[in-house]
This record gives C-alpha cells, structure tokens and sequence, in this order.
C-alpha cells in the first residue's frame, strides 16, 4: 500500500511540474498570454510543496521521482501533443518505474534477495 501512495504522489507532483513548464513554454514559443506565467508559478509551488511530503531523504525522492516524471512526461506527450509512445518508450518507462522501486524500498526489498 505504501508504494501505491508513493507513486501516487510522485504522479500528482510530475503533474504539477509539467504544468508548470509547459505554461511557460506556450508563452515563449507560442505566443500565448503572459498570464499564463501567474497559473504556472502556482504548479510550480504545488510542485516543490508536493516533493516535500515524503518521509525519505530529499535526494533519494528527488532520483526516484526522477523515474515517474519520465512515465508522467510520455503520458503529456500522448494527451497533449498527440504523438503516441513506441514500443521502447513503453519499456523504458517500465525500467524507470522499477529503478524507482529500488530506489525507494530498496532496503525493505533486500531482505526478500
């Protein structure tokens, strides 16, 4: 149950970041409104708030969340530019999702090595 909220909050922060960036990225490069920066500072708070409800170590969160952005990140690439993820795509999010795994449970799982 533990791993479920886990990743469930790594999501919700993935969510946020990308939010966050792709707001400034419709100004700078499509020459949407400014004010979408006001919207795109808030995720971003959202964001950095959510990284900071985890009981680990701050940089082992940090690497681990690194493997779920990049799940998250493939999801925006679908939804939002509508470009499917390949095959490979697919099996590198997988490898991701369990180096976060190990990254976070690592010690619990040992025991079962």
């Amino acid at each position: 149950m533990e791993i479920i909220k886990t990743l469930s909050l790594f999501v919700l922060t993935a969510i946020a970041e990308i939010i966050g960036c792709y707001l400034p990225y419709l100004w700078l490069r499509e020459g949407k409104s400014f004010w979408l920066l006001l919207p795109a500072v808030f995720s971003l708070g959202i964001f950095v708030w959510l990284l900071t409800l985890h009981p680990q170590a701050a940089g082992r969160v940090y690497a681990a969340y690194g493997g779920v952005y990049i799940g998250a990140a493939l999801m925006w690439l679908w939804a939002v530019d509508a470009v499917r993820p390949t095959t490979t795509d697919w099996i590198g999010v997988m490898i991701c999702l369990i180096g976060v795994i190990v990254i976070m449970y690592g010690r619990d799982l040992s025991r079962w090595i």
